[in-house]
């Protein structure tokens, strides 16, 4: 007779968060199994199981938190008619983000650089979909009058990227919202 299997008695999403909390905070090194496994309040055969082993389950967390984070900044620019608004209203919606809440992508990027191709393919792929969409905006906000013309809005889009990774450090460190807001305030006059 085969064996049945069993349900997951846990919810496969909130663990993931759980995981992308310790991820963020500590990094991969930083982030024991043990950590982990306490955080997401699973077992270690259930984290196997579910996820494989601790670098596949970084993937997964690392693949889910990129995807969210720029799906929220491509909703905070929807919900603003305005491109130049959106602009800001995208860049102020993570620096307003308490400090204790680490950036994933950031994080990966400082830790691992270029060495992991699956990170870095994952990164890529994020960077693109922010980028598109960030480009977009500018685009708009030339044909409206809001941004000059001559920029190139690829280069824009890129600018405001960088600028993007910059404000998430600088809240990580604890730099107040309203400084963050001022250097929103000077990025976006030179477009």
């Amino acid at each position: 007779m085969a064996a049945m299997a069993r349900n997951k008695a846990f919810d496969e999403h909130e663990v993931l968060e759980q995981a992308i909390k310790v991820f963020a905070d500590r990094g991969f090194s930083g982030a024991s199994t043990d950590t982990l496994l306490k955080a997401m309040g699973i077992s270690r055969q259930s984290l196997y199981d579910t996820f494989g082993d601790k670098r596949q389950l970084y993937l997964r967390a690392l693949s889910r938190y990129t995807d969210d984070s720029v799906s929220d900044i491509i909703r905070s620019m929807a919900q603003v008619t305005s491109a130049k608004a959106a602009l800001a209203h995208a860049l102020m919606t993570f620096a307003r983000r308490p400090a204790e809440e680490g950036c994933l992508g950031v994080s990966a990027i400082c830790e691992f650089g270029i060495s992991d191709p699956d990170i870095v393919a994952t990164g890529e792929l994020a960077s693109r979909r922010l980028l598109a969409a960030l480009e977009a905006r500018i685009h708009q906000g030339q044909q409206s009058g809001e941004i000059d013309a001559h920029l190139a809005p690829d280069a824009a889009a890129r600018y405001l990227g960088t600028l993007l990774n910059g404000l998430k450090v600088s809240a990580r460190a604890g730099a107040p919202a309203e400084s963050l807001r001022q250097i929103i305030d000077i990025a976006l006059r030179k477009l």
